[in-house]
């Protein structure tokens, strides 16, 4: 968090200032239920980001998955592919 306020440019006094001035505008009976709010939503904001985070490496997972998989010819259609890849006697050059 510490970070956070220093991108900010907010030090010790500003965050009590603050503090200070949401307390006067909300009460102290309706602080514990902004607090409660506010950590339910941080709360399902993570979840949503593991769950996302979740989705993406499932996906990734599978598309290299989908990559690896070799596919080999049945034998009866290697076969029809052979004999027709094959010189006939009638395209042979005569010598």
């Amino acid at each position: 968090m510490n970070t956070m306020l220093a991108v900010f440019g907010i030090g010790g006094w500003e965050v009590v200032l603050i503090l200070a001035v949401v307390l006067i505008l909300f009460g102290a009976k309706k602080l514990p239920d902004l607090a409660k709010g506010l950590g339910q939503g941080i709360r399902e904001f993570k979840k949503a980001t593991s769950e996302m985070t979740q989705e993406i490496q499932n996906a990734t997972r599978e598309d290299t998955t989908h990559r690896q998989v070799n596919y080999q010819t049945p034998p009866e259609e290697k076969a029809v592919a052979d004999s027709a890849s094959s010189p006939t006697p009638s395209s042979q050059p005569k010598a």
